[in-house]
């Protein structure tokens, strides 16, 4: 039986004088508050705040909790965002103290720990990329992206010259023109074409003085490896242009190719995704970028760099703050997201070099299984095999039995598993983008794939009003955007 109360409101359980504490009365005069606060900086009544008990509190929240899907209570194959278990002793290592209670004003001398960690974490993204100049300041992917880009503006400010185009495949992520246009860059979308990979003879056509960066992720977003990633970037340096690699799917290639090597000049991380951390809903994220060395003067700051007292690099090193000489400046507030920086360091300690291999060849042979197990049933237009995740179709469904992409998603929430990725990318039509990730083991994922085979065997209508076991339906996703309610009113919404 649902239970009604973990979908009410606070203010719907609020019953007049309830308290979760009581208060003595004030013994502060009349007199004496008029001089310690005056009365116009004061409310005449109090805030109209939920009158609940501490019992009704604690129920209503974890109640609530049970209501969310989250990879640790469901499977979540959701294509694109590899949403990746995240070990708990990584979550124990982040909240020892000396790090948790750390302040971020603290001077470089009081912070020697921390900053010798985050020190070590740029050089491992450096090696793991093969681009050795880091940042670990931006937030998340998408300031990661625009950091990036704003870096590419500033190089090519310094040598004079005009370049005001980005390139980027028609299956990018859409924050990659998103990015571009706040960099100040005009955005030039390539055509899908039929392979799913990068038509050379398009991206040859475009490419002129004016090109700055062509932005590609590779894998893409399809799932594939470019194949030609080598020849696409020898194309733009041709014409002194950058190439910039979304990383957005690295976990795919971890410990097997590195960026720099086929021919990125920089690219972001997604820490919370590649390397572990809770996320989802908006956060918590990090997205450190990664450039080659001539690009490294450019990075926001601050950067840490190492040093010792007698400059030999032999001695007692000492950690400090710095900005590169021609630094684009501070993409956040203080430092950056540490706590997930933090998890990522530890996650990539346990793990080793050849730990971080093995995530990329699971995350590559899950994917792949998954794949064969459904295509049958939801064919996948782009590739014979894929890397950590792929694209497949509902089309032929819809067609024979009404059946759409989000009918198959809704309904899996019935299941208990979460939906994954629909309608992304735009290039394959009814698309539902399946990432299972290194973590899952193959009981999970044959259980998937037979829910999935029962559902596309039940009738259209019924699946047209899933899903039947949560307590809201289908809500008008656009509206909700458009016109979001963010505050309670009092009486029926609408």
């Amino acid at each position: 039986m649902r239970n009604t109360l973990a979908t009410q409101l606070l203010f719907d359980l609020s019953h007049k004088g309830r308290r979760a504490t009581l208060f003595p009365k004030s013994d502060v005069p009349a007199q004496s508050l008029d001089k310690l606060l005056p009365k116009a900086q004061r409310a005449d009544a109090p805030p109209p705040l939920p009158e609940v008990t501490e019992s009704d509190v604690i129920r209503h929240y974890v109640n609530l909790s049970t209501l969310n899907m989250s990879v640790d209570t469901h499977f979540y194959p959701l294509g694109s965002c590899t949403m990746t278990y995240n070990p708990k002793r990584h979550e124990r290592l982040s909240r020892l103290p000396g790090l948790v209670d750390l302040h971020p004003l603290q001077v470089d001398e009081d912070a020697q720990g921390m900053l010798e960690i985050l020190y070590e974490m740029q050089q491992m993204l450096g090696e793991i990329a093969g681009l050795p100049a880091v940042s670990l300041q931006p937030a998340a992917g998408a300031q990661g992206e625009l950091a990036a880009l704003l870096v590419a503006a500033a190089y090519f400010k310094s040598r004079g010259e005009k370049r005001t185009r980005v390139l980027f495949p028609a299956s990018a992520h859409g924050t990659n023109p998103a990015s571009a246009a706040i960099a100040g860059f005009e955005c030039v979308q390539l055509q899908p074409s039929a392979n799913g990979l990068v038509d050379l003879k398009e991206l040859k056509s475009l490419l002129n003085e004016e090109t700055a960066v062509f932005m590609v992720t590779n894998p893409n977003t399809l799932g594939l490896f470019e194949k030609d990633i080598a020849q696409v970037s020898k194309m733009l340096h041709d014409v002194g242009g950058l190439v910039y690699i979304d990383g957005a799917n690295m976990n795919a290639i971890l410990g097997i190719t590195r960026p720099g090597d086929f021919g990125g000049d920089m690219m972001h991380y997604n820490v919370h995704k590649t390397f572990t951390g809770p996320h989802g809903a908006g956060g918590p994220g990090s997205g450190p970028i990664a450039v080659r060395d001539f690009l490294g003067e450019f990075l926001p700051g601050p950067v840490i760099t190492k040093e010792t007292a007698d400059g030999s690099g032999k001695g007692t090193p000492f950690y400090r703050l710095t900005n590169p000489p021609k630094s684009i400046g501070r993409m956040r507030s203080f430092f950056g997201n540490v706590g997930i920086l933090l998890r990522g360091y530890f996650y990539l300690r346990t793990l080793g070099p050849a730990g971080v291999k093995a995530v990329s060849e699971h995350a590559v042979l899950n994917a792949n299984y998954l794949k064969e197990a459904l295509k049958d049933v939801l064919p996948v237009p782009h590739g014979t095999r894929c890397m950590h995740e792929f694209v497949a179709t509902a089309k032929p469904l819809k067609g024979e039995k009404g059946i759409s992409a989000m009918d198959i998603a809704k309904r899996l929430l019935d299941f208990g598993f979460h939906a994954p990725t629909v309608y992304f990318p735009l290039v394959v039509p009814e698309a539902m983008m399946m990432e299972p990730t290194e973590t899952e083991s193959k009981e999970t994922m044959d259980a998937f794939v037979e829910t999935i085979k029962r559902i596309v065997q039940e009738d259209a209508d019924f699946l047209h009003h899933a899903p039947h076991s949560t307590p809201v339906c289908r809500p008008d996703e656009v509206k909700a955007a458009r016109k979001p309610i963010s505050r309670w009113t009092e009486g029926p919404v609408g």
